[in-house]
């Protein structure tokens, strides 16, 4: 579905943001990429639908070149939820899903057709939301409309730059699990940008652990975990392993200050 082949971005100055990259992303699959600020994360995702363009290698989304494609028409197909969410405030929540579909030219019964269908899917009933402007709506809602319009042009792969880092951690979990469920049954490629390690863990089928601009290890969570290949990789996973075993101890009687001391 998605192949990155000896991908690189280098900025003036021989800044290197992305450094001979290879990532391949399965139909369906969720690849989350994880790394500290400055990793090269989003350089990453952005260069899948040329919002930054590549210095070197190939992109491919669905057998085709992306250098191939007209940038506007690549991204009107490929779903972009970012944190700052960017909807338009001025417009009803029906207008900003309505927003790429109407670029297409969609039939208008069409479009409302399918900005109720998405309202539903994300939560919020069409016959209360459609009306409503973004500041009426909470930062879960705003979110939650925010993925609908990624998706509103029946687009089958989702990038996602921190999608929940700007909410409250009840209502993050709350759209995690919203999002597994609209991609199992939407059958959607993702591919999601995080520096929380717990969330990749729990929403990835793959993880992709970056520094620097090179790729340290990809795989499932639990290889990772088992075997992690470099000490980057291990001091990034020690954290949740840590939390884990807190939560653990707590959960048996201990307070977090026994278990603190406990490792002294």
């Amino acid at each position: 579905m998605i192949s990155l082949r000896n991908v690189s971005k280098t900025y003036p100055g021989d800044v290197h943001a992305v450094d001979d990259l290879s990532l391949e992303v399965e139909s369906g699959e969720t690849l989350v990429l994880l790394g500290a600020s400055g990793c090269g994360k989003t350089t990453t995702l952005k260069m899948i639908n040329r919002l930054v363009e590549s210095t070197s290698g190939e992109i491919h989304v669905d057998g085709r070149n992306v250098l191939e494609t007209d940038p506007v028409l690549l991204r009107r197909h490929i779903g972009y939820v970012f944190q700052g969410i960017g909807l338009f405030p001025h417009w009803s929540v029906a207008a900003n899903v309505a927003s790429v579909p109407s670029l297409l030219g969609w039939p208008p019964a069409r479009i409302e057709a399918r900005v109720d269908e998405l309202l539903e899917l994300v939560g919020l009933p069409a016959a209360e939301y459609r009306g409503r402007r973004p500041h009426e709506l909470s930062g879960g809602q705003q979110q939650r409309i925010g993925v609908a319009r990624a998706l509103a042009a029946e687009a089958r792969v989702l990038l996602m730059d921190e999608p929940f880092g700007a909410v409250d951690p009840v209502t993050r979990d709350s759209l995690q699990r919203e999002l597994m469920r609209m991609r199992a049954q939407l059958d959607l490629t993702i591919v999601l940008v995080t520096h929380d390690v717990t969330e990749a863990l729990l929403l990835a089928d793959r993880v992709a652990v970056l520094g620097a601009g090179r790729l340290h290890q990809v795989g499932p969570p639990s290889e990772l975990f088992a075997h992690p290949a470099t000490d980057d990789v291990a001091r990034l996973l020690e954290m949740p392993r840590r939390q884990a075993d807190r939560l653990h101890a707590l959960a048996h009687g201990a307070s977090a200050g026994d278990d603190e001391a406990s490792r002294a």
